[in-house]
């Protein structure tokens, strides 16, 4: 009888619904309640749950509890990783997951709804910092109809991802977390076994470090712009030789490709992904060795560019669980 009531009263809230008092200007200042502005759709529909006075009972503190848990205990795995689960509409379910993301890496989530009827579910991101005692910031919130999340890390970290859906709503689901480069290979047929060279190696005898890794690949083999980005810079120098540099306005990033045979952009051009923009060469301090392209990636200085272009493995093993904590079943 209780729970006929608590899901009548929950079907008269409109989910994600959010109730905000606009205040009209008068003569007199009244005093009124601040006006609850969300951060995410989780926020929200708590908000709304306590509009309706449904919070304080039990099934709503059980809601409130095990997304604070989920959030503050996660499962930490290793992407990429995929998990099949079931949930129980009749309890409050959530769970969470704790992953590590390298500068450079993009991580995409997918998440899978297996059932007949819509429903809410809420995912959100959480970047972690902090050493003895742990915060985490809000950063991204999946689309709600894709269910998609997607975001590209400014600095390495640890990340927690939560997902809850509403009350009484449950069923099978299904989480696919995994990492790939934020831009694509510079050299087109070649992957990172190219790399002959990496960032940090010691250059002249050890009184300079490389700020950037060298790729290995036949004369006039095509050089490619990685991402959609603007040519800032085209010229030749002693140690460099043929350069060129390009500007990508998403990331901030400035993209450095030297020794080249060929040149074919020109200062200010804008280009695509995957766009023609030299061929490899050996021209200056690179006249002793192989052809190859040196490719550098600055923003207030040198940055490694190996995961930002390197493949990774993007085929997870499934783990199928329960409805208790993501990652934490038995295999089946």
């Amino acid at each position: 009888m209780q729970e006929t009531m608590f899901r009548k009263s929950l079907s008269n809230i409109l989910p994600g619904l959010l109730l905000v008092v606009f205040i009209l200007p008068s003569c007199k200042k009244e005093i009124v309640p601040k006006a609850f502005y969300p951060r995410s759709a989780h926020e929200a529909y708590q908000h709304s749950l306590e509009q309706a006075n449904l919070i304080e009972t039990a099934l709503g503190r059980d809601w409130v509890s095990v997304g604070e848990e989920a959030l503050e205990n996660p499962d930490t795995i290793v992407l990429p990783h995929e998990e099949a689960f079931y949930w129980d509409p009749n309890s409050a379910e959530a769970g969470g997951y704790r992953f590590f993301v390298k500068r450079g890496l993009r991580v995409e989530v997918e998440i899978v709804v297996y059932s007949s009827d819509s429903l809410l579910l809420f995912a959100d991101l959480f970047r972690e910092t902090g050493d003895s005692v742990i915060y985490r910031t809000h950063v991204a919130t999946a689309d709600e109809e894709m269910r998609r999340l997607e975001f590209e890390p400014r600095r390495d970290s640890y990340y927690a991802l939560r997902l809850q859906p509403e009350l009484l709503r449950g069923g099978k689901f299904k989480v696919l977390i995994r990492e790939l480069p934020s831009v694509g290979f510079p050299v087109k047929g070649k992957n990172s076994k190219a790399i002959a060279s990496f960032f940090g190696d010691p250059r002249d005898g050890g009184s300079r470090e490389h700020h950037g890794v060298d790729i290995f690949a036949a004369r006039h083999t095509p050089v490619l712009a990685p991402s959609n980005a603007s040519v800032t810079r085209v010229g030749e120098g002693e140690i460099g030789g043929r350069y060129v540099w390009l500007y990508d306005s998403k990331r901030s990033l400035y993209l450095y490709f030297a020794h080249l045979e060929t040149r074919n952009v020109d200062r200010g051009d804008q280009v695509l992904a995957g766009q023609l923009i030299g061929t490899v060469g050996n021209t200056g301090n690179a006249r002793s060795t192989p052809p190859h392209l040196h490719f550098g990636i600055y923003r207030n200085g040198p940055i490694d560019p190996f995961h930002f272009i390197a493949e990774t493995d993007t085929v997870p093993d499934i783990v199928y669980g329960d409805s208790l904590l993501l990652g934490e079943a038995d295999l089946i």
